[in-house]
């Protein structure tokens, strides 16, 4: 970097302290700012201004710290001036409602307070949920009172530096363009953060909206079945009282909750990542099953709007895949008869739609996330592999890892009182339709330019055959379709039902591959088919390895 460039950089750093609001960093920064004065490594500091932290469908989401870059008070600021702008010009009235909500990560409630005090500022009646709590209580609150739009503070299950801000509208639905450009460009538009006008800091709501929430959830439970031994975790989360609440109203024992695990902490003291998909966030949770012989796992990520599960088997616990539990709640509402559109996303297994045609029911294919799949019309059940799952969409057009986890533990008692399991469950799909087993190749890179290598490589050299199946057809999802927008990703359609999609992760560092292999179960069991998948699948993702040179 030359003289120039780092002469510039230190007054951009300046102005920057200068209007920043938070003492904490502020001090952060002149920190950074003196070592660079004093001759020292300039990376740190150019990468805090290297560009904003971009505004997208997912609102805001990175690590914690001073610099247009980060996550911090004068950045929520901002976005908050601009979230009420677009709003104001949409049409929305002066005086009408939006619902705040936060997590337990660092910051959270201090970020919360900003956005109400601007939203206060600019004619908006804020109204904040009273304590740490999950997303979809967020997502309910929207419509059950009726806002224009909401807030939720949180980076859901990211690293523990991470915090994020996602923006929903009145709807109760995450944004989708063209809102998450036209919010952009009005938070592009806001001028000195100390010139932002502010208010009061809302309405702090009384527990009274968390109750009908939970009443809501409760009230999916049908009659049935309600023996069965559950251990739980949040995940040092929000979703813990939640959960427990719902389960007792519904009729179950108390579950067994992983105590080093059960109070929100974002520091997240137990894991390297809280994620229940990654490697060893579930252990804790499958030793504590495993000692006393319970009969299903259950988790919630930190902020509570994704559910994954486990189950005993001849080997120890293991985890069940996210497609694995969709198709078991798509089963379930199903044979209730729910009637509506069935949808879930294009990385998600092919088997929902078999399942939905099954039953004389419409299926939809959406791009990754939410944010789409619960503006589907007509929408019955949602979900995406990523552990996320709508089965109540009357009242939370979003994930909902709460409702999720109860009608998954209705499902297995019912197994149970009929000595059966949640696998044996699964074999009777895979008889039915096809086992359709599923797998994802994650890699997390440094250098972001790695991600876009391994895309354009896949471009200019399209592989014909992906572990050993000849590629029938490939599809580059830039380029949009009448189903779906366009959207970075590339996805290759196999011999014999197979299928290979690769795209950039929306929310991490990450190349993601997602494979689906297919095979009929016929009159060989499907234990051997699992086998058989297992191979395939291995091979698929030896395949795309080497094809994107990664």
């Amino acid at each position: 970097m030359s003289s120039t460039d780092t002469a510039d950089l230190l007054d951009r750093a300046r102005a920057w302290i200068a209007d920043d609001p938070d003492a904490e960093t502020r001090e952060e920064l002149a920190a950074v700012v003196a070592d660079v004065e004093a001759g020292g490594d300039a990376a740190d500091l150019a990468d805090r201004f290297d560009g904003t932290l971009e505004f997208g469908t997912a609102g805001l989401r990175g690590a914690l710290g001073a610099g247009p870059n980060r996550m911090n008070r004068a950045v929520v600021v901002r976005a908050a001036a601009g979230l009420a702008a677009y709003l104001l010009a949409e049409g929305a009235r002066s005086g009408s409602s939006v619902v705040i909500g936060f997590d337990a990560r660092r910051n959270s409630d201090v970020f919360a307070r900003d956005t109400a005090e601007v939203m206060s500022g600019a004619g908006f009646k804020p109204l904040v949920l009273p304590r740490p709590l999950p997303t979809p209580l967020l997502a309910f609150a929207i419509r059950e009172l009726g806002c224009v739009a909401g807030v939720m503070v949180t980076a859901s299950h990211n690293p523990p530096e991470d915090n994020g801000y996602k923006v929903y509208l009145g709807d109760g639905s995450q944004i989708v363009p063209p809102a998450d450009t036209g919010i952009a460009a009005e938070i592009a538009a806001v001028g000195a953060v100390a010139e932002v006008p502010r208010g009061h800091a809302g309405t702090t709501l009384a527990d009274d909206i968390v109750d009908r929430y939970l009443d809501t959830v409760a009230g999916l439970a049908v009659d049935g079945a309600r023996d069965l031994r559950i251990v739980y975790t949040p995940l040092h989360g929000v979703g813990g009282t939640s959960v427990q609440q719902v389960l007792e109203t519904a009729g179950f024992d108390a579950p067994q909750v992983v105590e080093q695990q059960e109070e929100p902490d974002g520091a997240f003291p137990t894991v390297a990542f809280p994620n229940p998909e990654e490697p060893g966030a579930m252990d804790l949770a499958m030793e504590l099953a495993e000692r006393t012989d319970a009969d299903l796992v259950v988790a919630n990520d930190p902020d509570a709007d994704r559910c994954a599960a486990a189950v005993p088997g001849p080997h120890g616990w293991r985890m069940l895949r996210g497609d694995e539990v969709g198709a078991l709640l798509a089963h379930q509402l199903l044979q209730r008869g729910k009637q509506g559109t069935y949808a879930t996303s294009i990385v998600s297994s092919s088997l929902l739609g078999r399942m939905a045609a099954a039953h004389g029911q419409p299926y939809a294919e959406t791009l990754t996330g939410f944010k789409w799949i619960g503006r589907v019309d007509g929408l019955a059940f949602g979900y995406e592999e990523a552990l996320g799952y709508c089965v109540d969409p009357e009242h939370v057009r979003d994930k909902d890892g709460v409702s999720a986890l109860l009608l998954l533990c209705e499902i297995a008692a019912g197994a149970k009182a009929d000595g059966r399991s949640l696998v044996d469950l699964l074999d009777d799909i895979a008889r039915e339709h096809g086992l359709h087993a599923t797998d994802q190749l994650s890699v997390r890179v440094e250098d972001l330019a790695e991600i876009a290598r391994a895309m354009d490589t896949l471009r200019r050299e399209p592989p014909t055959s992906l572990g050993g199946l000849a590629v029938e057809r490939v599809e580059d999802l830039s380029a949009g379709s009448p189903d779906l927008p366009p959207t970075e990703g590339l996805r290759y359609r196999l011999a014999e039902g197979a299928r290979v999609i690769v795209r950039p992760s929306g929310t991490e560092p990450k190349l993601k591959c997602y494979l689906e292999v297919v095979v009929r179960v016929g009159d060989e069991d499907v234990d051997a088919a699992r086998i058989s998948a297992a191979g395939r699948l291995d091979a698929l993702r030896d395949g795309i390895k080497a094809a994107a040179g990664i």
